[in-house]
């Protein structure tokens, strides 16, 4: 880790305190949007663990849309 010094406005730090954001998460989340492969093969592999966690939830909502059709469908809407 490394520290840096920025240069925010007071309101959007106070903002950012009262939401509760962790300014440093925040920081990097809009790093990895702008330089993609930012820690490329860390994010790599907590994409496949994520897969592998939620794989029985991936398939079940996968048999579920198999078996009746996507949920929010036109057919399924009211409106």
């Amino acid at each position: 880790m490394q520290k840096v010094v920025l240069e925010l406005d007071s309101e959007a730090v106070q903002a950012a305190e009262a939401a509760g954001l962790n300014l440093s998460s925040v920081l990097l989340e809009a790093l990895y949007r702008k330089l993609p492969d930012l820690h490329a093969e860390q994010r790599r592999e907590l994409r496949q663990r994520w897969l592998e966690e939620n794989r029985e939830a991936i398939e079940a909502i996968n048999r579920r849309v198999e078996e009746n059709g996507f949920v929010f469908s036109d057919g399924a809407r009211t409106f």
